[in-house]
């Protein structure tokens, strides 16, 4: 029986989520299958990849084919890696201390490589948050100065009005202290004479 390993498709329209499985090669898609080996989400950046890194190198060994996604997947996670040390080993070319040490070796790597890129992606996100506020205030400024700018002719009507009444008063303040104090000249004028 050929043994596939492959992605068993779930999830809803437009928000895939995959299984990986092994399964017979003359099985339907998401049909039967042998084993459940992990998961795939691609709705994330970077996509999120649970799997059972010694169960699949089992089912290599035991002459399962992925198919071409799933070859990319195993790869990314370091399966392929480890079922050809796993070879090497069995050909008696490494010990098994030293194939996993090469192999933890390589995750820390590759743990450093996505640790980067997750960081890499949050600060440009960062970023691109910071743009669009900036744009956003930018935006609100130009609409109250336009606001500003027309409720401005009703303002200075009414501040032209008030303006004129306040002259108006001080036009009459100044005319009475005009009037009080010319006689009070006339008073003193008047002393002085006698």
């Amino acid at each position: 029986m050929p043994v596939k390993i492959r992605l068993q498709r779930h999830g809803k329209k437009g928000k895939p989520f995959y299984w990986i499985v092994a399964a017979d090669g003359r099985a339907k898609r998401d049909g039967k299958f042998l084993e459940k080996l992990g998961t795939y989400n691609p709705n994330v950046n970077p996509a999120e990849i649970n799997l059972n890194v010694d169960g699949t190198v089992a089912w290599l060994q035991n002459g399962a084919q992925p198919t071409d996604t799933a070859r990319g997947i195993l790869s990314y996670k370091g399966v392929l890696l480890k079922n050809h040390l796993v070879g090497g080993v069995r050909k008696g070319a490494l010990t098994e201390e030293q194939a996993e040490e090469k192999f933890n070796s390589w995750i820390e790597d590759k743990a450093q490589r996505i640790g980067s890129k997750e960081a890499g992606l949050a600060d440009v996100q960062a970023k691109s948050k910071a743009e669009a506020l900036a744009a956003e205030k930018a935006v609100n400024e130009k609409r109250m100065a336009d606001a500003a700018a027309a409720l401005a002719p009703e303002v200075v009507e009414e501040e032209v009005a008030e303006e004129e009444a306040v002259e108006a008063t001080e036009a009459v303040t100044e005319e009475s202290p005009a009037k009080e104090e010319a006689p009070a000249v006339e008073a003193e004028a008047a002393k002085e004479e006698e």
